[in-house]
């Protein structure tokens, strides 16, 4: 038996309770009934495993910190049931106030660290060059202002600097979120973080150690969340108020009737046993409900500010689009070639690039017509400026306006309108030569996901309105929110630039939800009062900083989780509606006798099972099947003490 007990005392803090909470309930259903006979009451298991803790805590928290919370009406109610000899009276208040307390921790968020992950993208060391030629490795830190640095292919960029010598291919997405890679050459800026994919090149050294855009970018997602509130257990911010009302009645009790189990009894039937339970219950319903639905709640309490949420900020790129870049147009300018010319010539001499909008070429002609007809020869890729390969007999020559350049090719002006035309929607533009001449153009976009218009009408239905904040230029941003039907939109958006907007609109208490997928997002994911990651395409830091994660993407259920939100903080008012007049009631059949310590008990055990029971409807609680909830701004949300 004390093997028992000591490896139970070992036991992780959760598995303890739990443990504890079924012991003390076979020990209440044996003392109940009397189902056999101990040499003490049952119920003194519950006291000791579940009250003791109670008991323990309200001291503690009267006597360091003059703290009055729930746990020091329960212990006097403990107390006084033990001292009348009501020994199962106590067991009941104190096994429920227990499992109150272990839903409460389990809706509780626990701190994560997505700061390691983001700290490990800072690479530890740096090429310097020097006299023009000779190279020194050194550590990040130990590079100054100034220095010349060499990136070689597939690298990451450790400082922000400038190009001052070669051609390349970068990966911003760390910084903007944006999946399409940029050519950059001479003069261009590079920053820290991104990565080098194409081309080696000399870089100047401008912003070094905490001045580089990666660790700002570090410090402010440490930052970021400082302003968020953490739930608050409603009885325990009434908790002083409901222990002085309790002790007036039951000193006003004693003195009017002469009779201490009557006192007693209204302490007892003044403990909020359902009250408590009235929002962990809800909030684990609805938790359950929205895991069926594919997200996952990090945090209980995002529930509840998810309610509050009058505004709603979506990233672009891998949120409202599928953030993979594919052919959108293709237009021919040589009456020799047709547009599938055009696109079948310019995917055979990618078919051995590393380009990413060169891969996607080829899978986007697999996807449209099977396998390339031609294999390229005498291939050779040309670092920020395309490819060129020998295709049946032609020379073929794809890339961009640096590209036709460096051929020479001068495009007329029917090719520079078709092609203003694509950069003006957003699309990147890949020109393709056939034998020194040019003869058409690929249009590449990321392509809008198919329910992106539905989801965004169905958020308004809410009284919730969308934003979008990209990091994307403004005209690519444009289009995508003009499709999707989002009137306010802010392009060119850096992590600080998120930052920023959401605090703006928190300091005039405009709760703002974000929405996003890439390491940049994640300063605004845990600076907003709620922030919802994209689990399948998203970035581990991204995930890590959100309190909501969508497991598969499917984004048509985001005005389900809104009006869920909604739907829980309205069942928890009910709840604690119905506990405070069941206490009101339980008091006034206290003092006339009616209850004493174990139907009193009991009544409480019964306002408990029905709050419980309230609260599960959640789980299986539909929104399309509920109609549209009524529209909730801001300052009408639910209260915070929820």
């Amino acid at each position: 038996m004390l093997d028992t007990i000591a490896k139970l005392l070992d036991l992780g803090g959760t598995k303890k309770d739990i443990a504890f909470l079924v012991i003390s309930g076979l020990a209440l259903v044996v003392s109940g009934l009397e189902l056999f006979s101990l040499p003490f009451d049952a119920a003194w298991i519950a006291i000791v495993l579940c009250g003791v803790p109670i008991v323990f805590e309200a001291v503690h928290g009267l006597v360091t910190e003059f703290d009055v919370t729930a746990d020091v009406l329960v212990a006097m109610a403990l107390i006084a049931a033990v001292f009348v000899g009501e020994d199962f009276a106590a067991g009941e208040v104190a096994f429920i106030m227990a499992l109150g307390g272990m839903l409460e921790q389990l809706t509780v968020a626990k701190t994560r660290a997505g700061i390691e992950k983001l700290v490990r993208l800072t690479p530890q060391t740096a090429r310097i060059v020097e006299d023009g030629q000779q190279e020194r490795t050194v550590t990040v830190d130990q590079v100054a202002a100034g220095d010349i640095l060499r990136i070689l292919p597939g690298e990451t960029v450790p400082v922000d600097g400038s190009i001052i010598r070669g051609n390349t291919t970068i990966n911003e997405a760390v910084m903007t979120g944006e999946p399409l890679p940029v050519d950059k050459g001479e003069g261009d800026q590079v920053f820290s973080g991104t990565v080098n994919q194409l081309g080696a090149f000399d870089m100047r050294a401008e912003k070094v150690g905490e001045d580089s855009s990666l660790q700002r970018m570090i410090r402010l997602v440490q930052s970021a969340d400082a302003g968020k509130s953490k739930i608050v257990r409603t009885v325990d911010r009434w908790a002083a108020w409901i222990v002085f009302a309790a002790l007036a009645a039951a000193i006003a009790c004693y003195f009017v009737t002469g009779e201490i189990l009557r006192a007693v009894t209204v302490l007892v039937v003044f403990c909020p046993c359902s009250l408590v339970l009235s929002t962990p219950t809800a909030i684990v319903a609805a938790i359950g409900n929205a895991t069926r639905h594919r997200f996952l709640i990090r945090e209980g309490d995002a529930i509840e500010r998810l309610a509050n949420v009058s505004k709603v900020c979506f990233d672009k790129t891998g949120t409202l689009t599928f953030g993979k870049p594919s052919v959108a147009e293709t237009a021919s300018f040589d009456p020799a070639c047709s547009r599938d010319d055009i696109f079948a010539m310019a995917a055979c001499a990618e078919q051995l690039s590393e380009h990413p909008l060169g891969k996607a070429v080829v899978e986007s002609y697999r996807k449209s017509f099977g396998a390339l007809p031609h294999n390229a020869d005498n291939f050779s890729m040309l670092p920020g400026r395309g490819v060129m390969a020998d295709v049946c007999g032609h020379k073929i020559a794809a890339g961009n306006k640096e590209l036709l350049h460096h051929l020479g090719i001068e495009a007329d002006a029917d090719v520079r309108t078709k092609a203003d035309s694509c950069l003006a929607r957003g699309d990147s533009v890949i020109y393709v030569t056939i034998d020194g001449r040019l003869a058409g153009l690929i249009a590449m976009s990321d392509t809008m996901r198919p329910d992106a218009a539905a989801t965004i009408a169905g958020l308004k239905e809410c009284g919730v309105s969308p934003v979008l904040l990209t990091g994307d230029h403004a005209a690519a941003a444009a289009a995508i929110a003009s499709e999707a039907g989002i009137e306010e939109v802010h392009p060119d958006c850096l992590p600080e630039d998120k930052l920023n907007y959401i605090d703006n609109n928190e300091y005039s208490f405009e709760h703002v939800c974000m929405v996003g997928d890439g390491i940049n997002d994640s300063p605004a994911l845990k600076r907003s009062s709620v922030g919802i990651a994209m689990g399948g395409i998203g970035s581990d830091i991204a995930i890590d900083a959100a309190d909501i994660v969508l497991v598969n993407d499917d984004i048509h259920m985001f005005p389900h989780l809104f009006r869920l939100a909604r739907r829980t903080m309205n069942t928890i008012r009910t709840n604690i509606c119905f506990s405070m007049g069941l206490n009101f009631l339980a008091v006034g059949l206290a003092v006339t006798g009616i209850l004493n310590p174990v139907t009193g008990a009991l009544v409480h055990n019964a306002g408990s099972v029905l709050v419980v029971v309230n609260s599960i409807f959640l789980l299986t609680w539909n929104s399309a099947n509920a109609g549209t909830s009524p529209k909730a701004p801001a300052s009408q949300a639910a209260p915070a003490a929820a």
